[in-house]
Protein backbone atom coordinates (compact mmCIF):
# COMPACT_ATOMS: atom_id res chain seq x y z
CA UNK A 1 0.00 0.00 0.00
CA UNK A 2 1.21 3.50 -0.85
CA UNK A 3 -0.09 6.03 1.71
CA UNK A 4 -1.81 9.14 0.44
CA UNK A 5 0.13 12.38 0.61
CA UNK A 6 -0.62 14.10 3.89
CA UNK A 7 -0.87 17.73 4.88
CA UNK A 8 -4.56 18.50 5.21
CA UNK A 9 -4.79 17.35 8.84
CA UNK A 10 -1.28 18.08 10.05
CA UNK A 11 -1.09 21.14 12.26
CA UNK A 12 -4.83 21.80 12.36
CA UNK A 13 -5.64 20.51 15.85
CA UNK A 14 -3.99 20.32 19.25
CA UNK A 15 -4.33 18.56 22.57
CA UNK A 16 -5.05 21.25 25.16
CA UNK A 17 -6.09 19.32 28.25
CA UNK A 18 -5.13 16.10 30.01
CA UNK A 19 -6.94 14.35 32.84
CA UNK A 20 -6.63 11.05 34.68
CA UNK A 21 -7.82 9.23 37.75
CA UNK A 22 -5.44 7.37 40.02
CA UNK A 23 -4.31 3.98 38.71
CA UNK A 24 -5.05 0.98 40.91
CA UNK A 25 -6.07 -2.67 41.05
CA UNK A 26 -9.42 -1.88 42.71
CA UNK A 27 -10.89 1.55 42.05
CA UNK A 28 -13.93 0.99 44.26
CA UNK A 29 -16.23 2.84 41.88
CA UNK A 30 -18.02 2.35 38.58
CA UNK A 31 -16.42 2.63 35.19
CA UNK A 32 -18.80 5.48 34.35
CA UNK A 33 -17.64 7.42 37.40
CA UNK A 34 -14.00 6.87 36.39
CA UNK A 35 -14.76 8.18 32.90
CA UNK A 36 -16.57 11.23 34.25
CA UNK A 37 -13.72 12.05 36.65
CA UNK A 38 -11.09 11.82 33.91
CA UNK A 39 -13.14 13.88 31.45
CA UNK A 40 -13.94 16.60 33.99
CA UNK A 41 -10.28 16.83 34.98
CA UNK A 42 -9.15 17.13 31.35
CA UNK A 43 -11.71 19.85 30.60
CA UNK A 44 -10.63 21.84 33.65
CA UNK A 45 -6.96 21.36 32.74
CA UNK A 46 -7.74 22.92 29.36
CA UNK A 47 -9.24 25.98 31.02
CA UNK A 48 -12.67 25.12 29.61
CA UNK A 49 -16.05 24.07 30.99
CA UNK A 50 -18.42 21.24 29.99
CA UNK A 51 -20.47 23.83 28.09
CA UNK A 52 -17.55 24.25 25.68
CA UNK A 53 -17.47 20.57 24.70
CA UNK A 54 -19.46 19.35 21.69
CA UNK A 55 -17.73 16.06 20.87
CA UNK A 56 -16.74 12.80 22.60
CA UNK A 57 -14.72 9.88 21.26
CA UNK A 58 -13.89 6.50 22.78
CA UNK A 59 -13.27 2.99 21.50
CA UNK A 60 -14.70 -0.49 21.70
CA UNK A 61 -14.60 -2.54 24.89
CA UNK A 62 -15.60 0.62 26.76
CA UNK A 63 -18.82 0.22 28.78
CA UNK A 64 -19.45 3.98 28.94
CA UNK A 65 -21.50 5.42 26.08
CA UNK A 66 -20.75 8.91 24.88
CA UNK A 67 -24.26 10.02 25.81
CA UNK A 68 -23.90 8.71 29.37
CA UNK A 69 -20.53 10.41 29.84
CA UNK A 70 -21.94 13.69 28.51
CA UNK A 71 -24.85 13.45 30.92
CA UNK A 72 -22.66 12.70 33.95
CA UNK A 73 -20.14 15.45 33.14
CA UNK A 74 -22.77 18.06 32.35
CA UNK A 75 -22.02 18.47 28.64
CA UNK A 76 -25.31 19.90 27.34
CA UNK A 77 -25.25 18.50 23.79
CA UNK A 78 -23.03 16.74 21.26
CA UNK A 79 -22.59 17.43 17.55
CA UNK A 80 -19.97 14.69 17.17
CA UNK A 81 -19.50 11.30 18.81
CA UNK A 82 -17.56 8.26 17.70
CA UNK A 83 -16.50 4.80 18.88
CA UNK A 84 -13.58 3.14 17.12
CA UNK A 85 -13.03 -0.59 16.70
CA UNK A 86 -10.23 -2.97 17.73
CA UNK A 87 -9.74 -2.15 21.40
CA UNK A 88 -6.29 -0.79 22.23
CA UNK A 89 -5.45 -0.41 18.55
CA UNK A 90 -7.93 2.48 18.48
CA UNK A 91 -6.29 4.60 21.18
CA UNK A 92 -4.46 7.05 18.90
CA UNK A 93 -7.34 6.96 16.42
CA UNK A 94 -9.49 8.74 19.00
CA UNK A 95 -7.25 11.79 18.62
CA UNK A 96 -7.21 11.33 14.84
CA UNK A 97 -11.01 11.42 14.69
CA UNK A 98 -11.19 14.34 17.11
CA UNK A 99 -8.66 16.24 14.98
CA UNK A 100 -10.62 15.49 11.81
CA UNK A 101 -13.83 16.72 13.42
CA UNK A 102 -12.15 19.93 14.54
CA UNK A 103 -10.37 20.49 11.21
CA UNK A 104 -13.61 20.09 9.23
CA UNK A 105 -15.74 22.21 11.53
CA UNK A 106 -17.91 19.29 12.65
CA UNK A 107 -17.00 20.01 16.27
CA UNK A 108 -15.12 22.67 18.19
CA UNK A 109 -13.92 20.89 21.34
CA UNK A 110 -13.70 17.09 21.47
CA UNK A 111 -12.75 14.96 24.46
CA UNK A 112 -11.22 11.52 23.91
CA UNK A 113 -11.60 9.17 26.89
CA UNK A 114 -11.05 5.65 28.15
CA UNK A 115 -12.01 4.23 31.54
CA UNK A 116 -12.40 0.74 32.93
CA UNK A 117 -12.05 -1.57 35.90
CA UNK A 118 -9.90 -3.97 33.92
CA UNK A 119 -8.36 -5.51 37.05
CA UNK A 120 -11.20 -5.56 39.56
CA UNK A 121 -13.83 -6.19 36.88
CA UNK A 122 -13.56 -7.95 33.53
CA UNK A 123 -9.93 -8.91 32.93
CA UNK A 124 -8.95 -8.88 29.26
CA UNK A 125 -6.00 -11.21 29.85
CA UNK A 126 -8.13 -14.21 30.83
CA UNK A 127 -9.80 -16.82 28.64
CA UNK A 128 -13.13 -15.60 27.25
CA UNK A 129 -14.75 -18.63 25.69
CA UNK A 130 -17.66 -16.62 24.37
CA UNK A 131 -15.38 -14.97 21.81
CA UNK A 132 -15.10 -18.18 19.80
CA UNK A 133 -18.84 -18.79 19.70
CA UNK A 134 -20.03 -15.30 18.89
CA UNK A 135 -22.25 -15.15 15.75
CA UNK A 136 -19.93 -12.59 14.14
CA UNK A 137 -16.93 -12.54 11.84
CA UNK A 138 -14.75 -12.15 14.94
CA UNK A 139 -16.32 -15.32 16.31
CA UNK A 140 -15.37 -17.16 13.14
CA UNK A 141 -11.82 -15.80 13.38
CA UNK A 142 -11.46 -16.89 17.00
CA UNK A 143 -12.84 -20.34 16.24
CA UNK A 144 -9.59 -21.14 14.42
CA UNK A 145 -7.36 -20.43 17.41
CA UNK A 146 -9.41 -21.25 20.52
CA UNK A 147 -9.61 -25.04 19.87
CA UNK A 148 -5.81 -25.04 19.62
CA UNK A 149 -5.49 -23.58 23.12
CA UNK A 150 -4.70 -20.07 21.89
CA UNK A 151 -7.26 -18.26 24.01
CA UNK A 152 -5.42 -15.42 25.78
CA UNK A 153 -3.54 -12.35 24.51
CA UNK A 154 -0.30 -13.72 25.96
CA UNK A 155 -0.77 -16.95 24.02
CA UNK A 156 -1.52 -15.11 20.80
CA UNK A 157 1.58 -12.92 21.08
CA UNK A 158 3.82 -15.80 22.18
CA UNK A 159 3.37 -17.49 18.79
CA UNK A 160 4.79 -14.51 16.91
CA UNK A 161 7.47 -13.85 19.54
CA UNK A 162 8.72 -17.43 19.25
CA UNK A 163 8.98 -17.15 15.46
CA UNK A 164 10.70 -13.77 15.73
CA UNK A 165 13.32 -15.24 18.07
CA UNK A 166 13.89 -18.20 15.74
CA UNK A 167 14.37 -16.07 12.63
CA UNK A 168 16.36 -13.14 14.04
CA UNK A 169 18.19 -14.58 17.03
CA UNK A 170 16.49 -12.37 19.60
CA UNK A 171 16.47 -13.65 23.16
CA UNK A 172 14.31 -13.38 26.24
CA UNK A 173 16.95 -11.03 27.65
CA UNK A 174 16.36 -8.69 24.71
CA UNK A 175 12.68 -8.56 25.56
CA UNK A 176 13.58 -8.04 29.20
CA UNK A 177 15.50 -4.86 28.44
CA UNK A 178 12.20 -3.22 27.47
CA UNK A 179 10.65 -4.22 30.79
CA UNK A 180 13.68 -3.00 32.74
CA UNK A 181 13.58 0.43 31.04
CA UNK A 182 9.83 0.83 31.61
CA UNK A 183 10.02 -0.17 35.24
CA UNK A 184 13.01 2.13 35.82
CA UNK A 185 10.95 5.06 34.53
CA UNK A 186 7.86 4.00 36.48
CA UNK A 187 9.92 3.86 39.66
CA UNK A 188 10.44 7.63 39.40
CA UNK A 189 6.79 8.38 38.57
CA UNK A 190 4.61 8.91 41.68
CA UNK A 191 1.45 8.26 39.62
CA UNK A 192 2.70 4.85 38.45
CA UNK A 193 1.44 1.68 40.09
CA UNK A 194 5.04 0.45 40.26
CA UNK A 195 6.41 3.71 41.67
CA UNK A 196 9.57 2.96 43.62
CA UNK A 197 9.77 -0.61 42.31
CA UNK A 198 12.33 -0.97 39.51
CA UNK A 199 13.43 -4.40 38.31
CA UNK A 200 16.70 -5.88 37.12
CA UNK A 201 17.22 -8.05 34.08
CA UNK A 202 17.92 -10.93 36.43
CA UNK A 203 14.55 -10.43 38.11
CA UNK A 204 12.89 -10.37 34.70
CA UNK A 205 14.52 -13.67 33.80
CA UNK A 206 13.54 -15.22 37.12
CA UNK A 207 9.87 -14.24 36.84
CA UNK A 208 7.52 -17.14 36.12
CA UNK A 209 6.52 -18.21 32.66
CA UNK A 210 3.11 -17.10 31.40
CA UNK A 211 3.37 -18.57 27.89
CA UNK A 212 6.85 -19.30 26.56
CA UNK A 213 8.74 -17.19 25.60
CA UNK A 214 6.85 -14.62 27.72
CA UNK A 215 7.74 -14.24 31.38
CA UNK A 216 5.38 -12.53 33.81
CA UNK A 217 7.44 -9.33 33.50
CA UNK A 218 7.01 -9.33 29.71
CA UNK A 219 3.28 -8.80 30.19
CA UNK A 220 1.58 -5.52 30.98
CA UNK A 221 -0.53 -4.86 34.03
CA UNK A 222 -4.27 -5.17 34.41
CA UNK A 223 -5.43 -1.83 35.80
CA UNK A 224 -8.40 0.20 36.97
CA UNK A 225 -8.51 3.85 35.94
CA UNK A 226 -9.44 6.47 33.38
CA UNK A 227 -7.67 8.95 31.11
CA UNK A 228 -8.99 11.74 28.88
CA UNK A 229 -7.53 14.36 26.55
CA UNK A 230 -9.14 17.47 25.06
CA UNK A 231 -8.66 18.37 21.39
CA UNK A 232 -9.48 21.67 19.72
CA UNK A 233 -8.17 23.86 16.90
CA UNK A 234 -4.64 25.24 17.05
CA UNK A 235 -6.11 28.75 16.79
CA UNK A 236 -8.30 28.31 19.85
CA UNK A 237 -5.51 26.48 21.66
CA UNK A 238 -3.34 29.60 21.61
CA UNK A 239 -5.77 31.32 24.00
CA UNK A 240 -5.82 28.48 26.54
CA UNK A 241 -3.58 28.01 29.59
CA UNK A 242 -1.12 25.37 28.33
CA UNK A 243 1.18 25.36 25.31
CA UNK A 244 -0.64 23.62 22.43
CA UNK A 245 0.37 20.02 21.77
CA UNK A 246 -0.03 20.05 18.00
CA UNK A 247 -1.20 16.93 16.16
CA UNK A 248 1.50 16.78 13.48
CA UNK A 249 0.29 13.44 12.13
CA UNK A 250 -2.37 10.83 12.86
CA UNK A 251 -2.94 7.54 11.11
CA UNK A 252 -4.64 4.15 11.20
CA UNK A 253 -3.53 0.91 9.58
CA UNK A 254 -4.73 -2.62 8.87
CA UNK A 255 -2.50 -5.02 6.97
CA UNK A 256 -2.98 -7.90 4.56
CA UNK A 257 -4.47 -11.07 6.10
CA UNK A 258 -5.31 -9.05 9.20
CA UNK A 259 -6.88 -10.85 12.13
CA UNK A 260 -7.32 -9.58 15.68
CA UNK A 261 -4.14 -10.73 17.47
CA UNK A 262 -3.93 -13.97 15.45
CA UNK A 263 -2.66 -12.97 12.00
CA UNK A 264 -0.85 -16.28 11.63
CA UNK A 265 -1.39 -16.77 7.90
CA UNK A 266 1.04 -14.13 6.73
CA UNK A 267 4.34 -14.96 5.13
CA UNK A 268 7.17 -14.62 7.61
CA UNK A 269 5.15 -14.14 10.80
CA UNK A 270 7.83 -11.86 12.21
CA UNK A 271 6.36 -8.40 11.73
CA UNK A 272 3.39 -6.13 12.33
CA UNK A 273 2.54 -4.82 8.83
CA UNK A 274 -0.31 -2.69 10.14
CA UNK A 275 2.17 -0.65 12.18
CA UNK A 276 4.34 -0.24 9.10
CA UNK A 277 1.32 1.23 7.30
CA UNK A 278 0.77 3.63 10.20
CA UNK A 279 4.43 4.62 10.27
CA UNK A 280 4.64 5.44 6.56
CA UNK A 281 1.63 7.73 6.91
CA UNK A 282 2.95 9.42 10.03
CA UNK A 283 6.34 10.31 8.55
CA UNK A 284 4.73 11.56 5.35
CA UNK A 285 2.09 13.67 7.08
CA UNK A 286 4.51 15.19 9.57
CA UNK A 287 7.36 15.67 7.10
CA UNK A 288 9.64 13.91 9.57
CA UNK A 289 11.73 10.77 9.85
CA UNK A 290 12.40 8.40 12.77
CA UNK A 291 15.60 10.26 13.65
CA UNK A 292 13.52 13.39 14.34
CA UNK A 293 11.69 11.71 17.24
CA UNK A 294 12.76 12.87 20.70
CA UNK A 295 10.57 10.52 22.74
CA UNK A 296 8.82 7.27 21.77
CA UNK A 297 5.69 6.24 23.64
CA UNK A 298 5.19 2.75 22.23
CA UNK A 299 2.33 0.43 23.13
CA UNK A 300 3.92 -2.13 25.40
CA UNK A 301 1.29 -4.69 26.30
CA UNK A 302 3.94 -7.35 25.57
CA UNK A 303 7.66 -6.63 25.29
CA UNK A 304 8.39 -8.47 21.99
CA UNK A 305 6.02 -6.18 20.12
CA UNK A 306 8.05 -3.15 21.19
CA UNK A 307 11.06 -4.53 19.30
CA UNK A 308 8.96 -5.29 16.24
CA UNK A 309 7.42 -1.81 16.32
CA UNK A 310 10.87 -0.22 16.24
CA UNK A 311 11.57 -2.14 13.05
CA UNK A 312 8.20 -1.45 11.40
CA UNK A 313 8.49 2.26 12.17
CA UNK A 314 11.93 2.53 10.59
CA UNK A 315 14.14 3.07 13.63
CA UNK A 316 16.26 0.08 12.62
CA UNK A 317 16.32 -2.66 9.97
CA UNK A 318 14.38 -5.93 10.28
CA UNK A 319 15.74 -8.12 13.01
CA UNK A 320 18.06 -5.41 14.33
CA UNK A 321 15.95 -4.04 17.19
CA UNK A 322 17.83 -6.14 19.74
CA UNK A 323 21.01 -4.29 18.78
CA UNK A 324 19.24 -0.92 18.63
CA UNK A 325 18.03 -1.19 22.23
CA UNK A 326 21.34 -2.37 23.67
CA UNK A 327 23.37 -0.29 26.12
CA UNK A 328 20.48 1.63 27.66
CA UNK A 329 19.21 3.13 24.40
CA UNK A 330 15.61 3.17 25.68
CA UNK A 331 16.33 4.81 29.01
CA UNK A 332 16.29 8.52 29.82
CA UNK A 333 19.46 9.92 28.25
CA UNK A 334 19.55 7.14 25.64
CA UNK A 335 19.19 7.54 21.89
CA UNK A 336 15.41 6.98 22.05
CA UNK A 337 13.82 7.43 25.49
CA UNK A 338 10.94 4.96 25.71
CA UNK A 339 7.81 5.49 27.78
CA UNK A 340 9.19 7.95 30.37
CA UNK A 341 5.99 7.48 32.39
CA UNK A 342 6.65 3.76 32.73
CA UNK A 343 4.32 2.56 30.00
CA UNK A 344 1.66 -0.06 30.45
CA UNK A 345 4.24 -2.33 32.02
CA UNK A 346 5.07 0.18 34.74
CA UNK A 347 2.53 2.99 35.05
CA UNK A 348 -0.83 1.41 34.17
CA UNK A 349 -2.68 -0.41 31.42
CA UNK A 350 -5.34 2.04 30.28
CA UNK A 351 -5.42 0.66 26.74
CA UNK A 352 -2.86 3.20 25.50
CA UNK A 353 -4.65 6.39 26.56
CA UNK A 354 -2.14 7.05 29.33
CA UNK A 355 0.55 6.95 26.64
CA UNK A 356 -1.18 9.75 24.73
CA UNK A 357 -1.37 11.75 27.97
CA UNK A 358 2.37 11.20 28.50
CA UNK A 359 3.11 12.32 24.95
CA UNK A 360 1.20 15.53 25.58
CA UNK A 361 3.01 16.19 28.85
CA UNK A 362 6.40 15.63 27.23
CA UNK A 363 5.61 18.22 24.54
CA UNK A 364 4.33 20.65 27.17
CA UNK A 365 7.47 20.15 29.23
CA UNK A 366 5.55 19.08 32.34
CA UNK A 367 6.20 15.32 32.48
CA UNK A 368 7.50 13.84 35.73
CA UNK A 369 10.43 12.28 33.84
CA UNK A 370 10.84 15.14 31.40
CA UNK A 371 13.16 14.67 28.44
CA UNK A 372 15.05 17.85 27.54
CA UNK A 373 14.22 19.93 24.46
CA UNK A 374 11.32 17.80 23.22
CA UNK A 375 9.90 18.86 19.86
CA UNK A 376 8.39 15.63 18.51
CA UNK A 377 6.86 12.65 20.30
CA UNK A 378 5.75 9.44 18.61
CA UNK A 379 2.81 7.60 20.19
CA UNK A 380 1.51 4.22 19.06
CA UNK A 381 -1.59 2.19 19.87
CA UNK A 382 -2.27 -1.52 20.35
CA UNK A 383 -0.35 -4.02 18.26
CA UNK A 384 -1.46 -7.34 16.81
CA UNK A 385 -4.71 -5.66 15.81
CA UNK A 386 -5.61 -2.92 13.31
CA UNK A 387 -3.85 0.00 14.93
CA UNK A 388 -3.11 3.71 14.95
CA UNK A 389 -0.43 6.25 15.80
CA UNK A 390 0.33 9.92 16.37
CA UNK A 391 3.14 12.40 16.05
CA UNK A 392 2.71 15.21 18.58
CA UNK A 393 4.79 18.37 18.47
CA UNK A 394 5.31 21.87 19.68
CA UNK A 395 3.57 24.84 18.11
CA UNK A 396 6.84 26.60 17.33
Amino acid sequence: MTPRAGGTLSGKAAIVGVGATEFSKDSGRSELRLAAEAVRTAIADAGLTPNDVDGLVTFTQDTNTEAAVAREVGIPSLSFFSRIHYGGGAACATVQQAAMAVATGVADVVVCYRAFNERSGQRFGQVQTGLAGAPTSAGVDNSWSYPMGLSTPAGWVAMIAQRYMHVYGATSEDFGRVAVADRKHAAANPKAFFHGRPITLEEHQASRWIVEPLHLLDCCQESDGGVAVVVTSVERARDLPHPPVVVRAAAQGSGADQFTMTSYYRDGLTGLPEMGIVGEQLWRQAGLAPEDVDVAVLYDHFTPFVLIQLEELGFCPRGEARHFIADGALELGGRLPLNPHGGQLGEAYIHGMNGIAEGARQVRGTAVNQVEDVEHVLVTAGTGVPTSGLVLGTAG
